[in-house]
């Protein structure tokens, strides 16, 4: 894999003639822009007041109505429900869990990591059974997800992942190596070895956040949006927990702050979660002829198993959307313009969809977009409640967010409602680490790990590192913490 795009390969990407860039995401191009809700009218009071209204937030706040009608619970949104990660991720809704499995054992145990990693295998069932009860049609098939090795050294890493994840509970039926040659149903150019696991499903990411919002506020949740919140603050001697706006405060016996990429931007947050950013393109629908020769008939998600990884789903309406790392992170945890998304970035995606599926090749794309996803410093996601001071948060899900986010809702849920469950149990509840560093030693490090990560994959592609990791991602992994 070579480094960067040439301005010779941004050039000859093919762009549909509708194509947009930012904005929001396909999703949502799709699925169409709601009509925003109003704003929060001035200073309230609520049993529960979560901050966020993406996947976190409105899990949360449709849980806990189930539980408790009688609840006040609010959401306060900057923009509108969806507009972060949740409207804008590859909809894999998977059982996959970042963060090392290890960190958590050192705490709970190793019971208590496969108790972890069989909650979120249940957790895919759940979106689904919810989402069915909710009557949100969200696009949802439960085909599973692909991991394919397109070179001796991913091959090599994907076996020794597969037996890992035996170790830390997947059984055999719960991950496996795929025949090579058995059925070719997916025809991944390259690929060398692939493995397969039942525990995920293809979802619309827009048309599942704007559904949730719509079951949620069926059961009496207020959500307001155009409303950001600029400071979280705790119960002291004077007040309850509160989350100030520029429109008003709201008091609450809880907050919650479920922000993930844009923890940063309240008052005091700016060196908790990394923000990452993490883009996409979809291409314009393909050819019956096409499909049949890519033979992508059961909507697995698909990923790879390069340092520099990519995601991909086949869209109920017959396209590839594919996503992966473009501008790994801006100085002073910034954002960029509404998801636009860098040529180089959008010529590198392009890329590795024509290397996959080169049958596809001269598809035009049809939208490019963008979003940031919440990092801790130690890499493990994170969800947890303070009595004393009445302030709970979810995320840090390191691009797993789609199904830890109902997990993390359900946990929120028991944790307000002081019930200890086998959910306020599990290893990443309460869990803390130290902040990020300072600027500019945050940028120079992210970028080295991001540029580590794609000199491994380019010496890897070459064959360079044989069979082995490249020596490169190893000293990437140190640099990053992970």
């Amino acid at each position: 894999m070579k480094p960067f795009a040439s301005a010779a390969e941004m050039r000859a990407v093919p762009r549909s003639s509708a194509f947009r860039n930012g904005g929001v995401s396909y999703w949502f191009r799709d699925a169409g822009l709601p009509e925003q809700r109003a704003a929060l009218p001035g200073d309230a009071d609520y049993d529960v007041c979560i901050v966020g209204a993406g996947y976190t937030g409105l899990w949360t706040a449709y849980y806990l109505k189930k539980a408790r009608p009688d609840l006040r619970v609010a959401v306060l949104e900057r923009r509108f429900a969806g507009y972060g990660a949740s409207g804008r991720n590859g909809g894999w809704l998977s059982a996959e869990f970042a963060g090392s499995k290890r960190r958590y054992a050192a705490s709970h145990g190793k019971g208590g990591v496969v108790a972890l990693q069989r909650a979120m295998m249940d957790s895919v069932d759940e979106v689904v059974s919810v989402a069915a009860e909710e009557g949100v049609d969200a696009d949802i098939v439960k085909g599973g997800m692909r991991l394919v090795a397109t070179n001796p050294a991913q091959k090599s890493r994907l076996h020794a992942e597969v037996a890992e994840l035996h170790a830390w509970g997947y059984w055999p039926e719960d991950l496996y190596l795929l025949d090579p040659c058995g059925e070719p149903r997916l025809q991944v150019d390259g690929a060398v070895a692939a493995a397969y696991s039942p525990h995920a499903a293809r979802v619309h990411p827009a048309k599942l956040v704007l559904g949730l919002a719509a079951a949620a506020e069926a059961l009496g949740v207020d959500i307001f949006e155009g409303t950001a919140v600029t400071d979280i603050r705790g119960r002291d001697e004077s007040s309850r927990p509160r989350a100030v706006t520029g429109l008003g405060t709201v008091r609450a016996d809880y907050v919650i702050r479920a922000t993930e990429g844009f923890t940063a931007s309240l008052q005091g947050q700016r060196r908790q979660w990394l923000p990452m950013n993490s883009s996409m393109i979809a291409t314009e629908p393909l050819s019956d002829v096409m499909w049949r020769h890519i033979g992508w008939d059961r909507a697995e998600v698909l990923g790879d198993v390069a340092h520099a990884y990519c995601y991909a789903q086949r869209t109920a309406d017959g396209r590839i959307a594919i996503g992966g790392r473009g501008v790994p992170y801006r100085f002073g945890s910034g954002h960029d313009a509404d998801g636009a998304t860098p040529p180089q970035t959008i010529a590198e995606l392009w890329r590795v969809l024509a290397r996959l599926f080169p049958v596809a090749s001269e598809v035009p794309i049809a939208h490019a977009w963008s979003g940031v996803l919440g990092v801790p410093r130690d890499w493990c996601p994170a969800v947890g409640l303070d009595p004393a001071t009445g302030l709970g948060w979810a995320g840090g899900y390191v691009g797993s967010g789609v199904t830890a986010a109902n997990l993390a809702g359900r946990t929120l849920r028991d944790l307000v409602l002081g019930e200890r469950s086998e959910l306020t149990r599990l290893p990443w509840v309460g869990r803390r680490v130290r902040g990020w560093e300072p600027e500019p030693l945050r940028w120079v490090g992210t970028h080295m790990v991001h540029g580590l990560h794609r000199g491994a994959d380019r010496r890897e592609s070459g064959c360079v590192s044989g069979s082995r990791t490249s020596r490169l991602a190893g000293i990437a992994g140190r640099l990053a913490g992970k």
